[in-house]
């Protein structure tokens, strides 16, 4: 198989892997999951959202010798200090499960009443052309909300049924696709390194 303009795709996120994919549609370069290469999980030992992103970015480029995109994110909720934060994607214990990272943060915000429930969704986005990149290319995003009162809709995944955009006056899993790729923190992630990926050279 040729891994001419292959991109790896450092995640094993059903749900990120089809989101990413759209967003990087149309650019001259073939996307690859990094489970399709036997590339498995790494930990996420990283104590900030880029630090694990480049872990993840590194691990898949080192197993498989190409270029490597990885993302890390996660909810950011406000009265909750910042919770859950790094750990959103286990909030609730591992193995991770949405359905119990949504009920636990729901149950933590049980007081907070209405104006006070903000939080955004935040994503860091790097590149790296290989292992050693000392340059990797690196992209932020972000998508502000509040966290509703009861899980509404059933599209997307992990806690998109708890974040509503006001200015959509719907949660992220009542909209479509679309709608929500454009919205999303990782949309705006990509789009600040859309122009520099369409000249990227593997």
């Amino acid at each position: 198989m040729s891994t001419a303009n292959t991109l790896v795709l450092a995640s094993s996120n059903a749900g990120k892997l089809e989101e990413l994919r759209a967003m990087l549609a149309g650019l001259p370069l073939r996307i690859v999951a990094q489970g399709e290469l036997g590339v498995e999980d790494v930990p996420e030992t990283g104590l900030t959202f880029v630090e694990n992103a480049l872990i993840k970015a590194r691990h898949a480029s080192h197993v498989t010798g190409l270029p490597a995109l990885a993302d890390d994110s996660g909810l950011i909720v406000d009265a909750l200090g910042g919770a859950p934060g790094l750990y959103s994607a286990r909030y609730a214990g591992t193995p991770t499960n949405a359905a119990a990272n949504n009920a636990k943060l729901l149950d933590a915000m049980r007081q907070i009443p209405a104006g006070q429930r903000s939080a955004r969704f935040y994503a860091v986005i790097v590149l790296l052309r290989h292992r050693e990149d000392p340059q990797p290319l690196i992209a932020e995003g972000s998508w502000e909300g509040e966290i509703t009162f009861a899980p509404r809709g059933d599209g997307g995944f992990g806690y998109n049924p708890v974040f509503f955009d006001p200015l959509q006056g719907q949660t992220a899993a009542e909209m479509d696709a679309a709608t929500k790729n454009r919205l999303s923190h990782r949309a705006r992630a990509l789009e600040t390194l859309r122009s520099q990926l369409q000249s990227f050279k593997p």
